[in-house]
């Protein structure tokens, strides 16, 4: 690795305060450029421990908790993704942090988008995991939207067992104990309000119009047996963001968290490459598991 590359130390838990907003940050020291985890709804920084562990111990990794979600206290006003890409660039001002990579689970793919599109400098590279484009998406079907609408799932286990199958699919129609021993691992499940806030959010945003914008190597990987995202959405994105690789696993929803020791290796080497290349593509198969499949590049703009 180059000697060049920024050295980021810190390490551990960190309360950062920006205009009177506390957000808790955990960082892992490494090598290179940082890369930033954004969560999805709900959840705290602990229910992608996995993901940390899963990646090249070289790479810096910082997570953080969104307003009203794990230990960050709740905003006094609801609030949007332009809010939240700004909130975020002032907590990398605030560690020394210039350039990013980010990757965005599910609702937090939202973030990572919106802070892209405003810091199109500042951010390298992004990896899109089951996300999609907002508002104006390909929804989920009406029975699993209403299991989505409530935090219950974070703060009862039975119940986040129960719906596990139906709402994520993948390696949960046949383990939903993992699912629910995933979010039963963060620390604290946040609040309703801080959940009500992020719910609205996402209602009220969208990157369809301004995907063709976002310039930055985009890494795009989609389940096709994922309720919550339907794999079309992935195939919107790829089609539309210029310089993306498109892959597809035969799981579901979360599954790039449960089985991150194999999907970790993946993203580090898009990471660490110096340009994302693209792979034979095949139609996955059941027996494939979590291979990645179908890997195709976006042509440019």
């Amino acid at each position: 690795m180059s000697r060049s590359e920024p050295m980021i130390a810190a390490t551990g838990d960190h309360i950062i305060t920006v205009f009177g907003q506390r957000i808790r940050v955990r960082i892992r020291p490494g090598r290179g450029i940082p890369l930033v985890l954004c969560n999805g709804i709900g959840a705290g920084l602990e229910v992608l421990a996995p993901i940390v562990d899963g990646l090249d111990l070289e790479i810096p990794v910082v997570s953080f908790d969104v307003p009203g979600t794990g230990e960050s206290p709740h905003s006094p006003l609801p609030y949007g993704f332009p809010y939240l890409a700004w909130l975020l660039g002032r907590i990398l001002d605030k560690l020394g942090i210039d350039r990013v990579d980010l990757l965005g689970l599910s609702w937090g793919g939202a973030v990572a988008q919106q802070f892209a599109f405003q810091n199109p400098r500042r951010c390298r590279r992004l990896v899109l995991v089951s996300a999609a484009t907002g508002v104006l998406m390909v929804p989920a079907h009406p029975r699993v939207l209403v299991k989505m609408a409530t935090p219950r799932r974070f703060r009862d286990p039975e119940y986040a067992t129960d719906i596990a199958a139906a709402s994520y699919g993948g390696t949960a129609r046949t383990d939903p104990e993992r699912v629910a021993e995933l979010f039963h691992r963060q620390v604290h499940a946040g609040s309703l309000r801080g959940y009500l806030y992020q719910l609205l959010a996402g209602s009220l945003w969208t990157s369809l119009p301004a995907l063709w914008a976002i310039r930055q190597p985009t890494l795009i990987v989609a389940g096709t047996d994922d309720p919550i995202i339907p794999v079309v959405n992935a195939r919107i994105m790829h089609r539309m963001l210029p310089h993306s690789t498109l892959h597809l696993h035969p799981g579901g929803h979360v599954d790039v968290v449960t089985d991150a020791a194999t999907f970790g290796p993946v993203i580090s080497g898009f990471l660490r490459s110096a340009r994302a290349r693209p792979r034979p593509t095949r139609a996955p198969t059941a027996g494939d598991r979590y291979r990645i499949d179908d890997v195709r590049r976006a042509p440019r703009i």
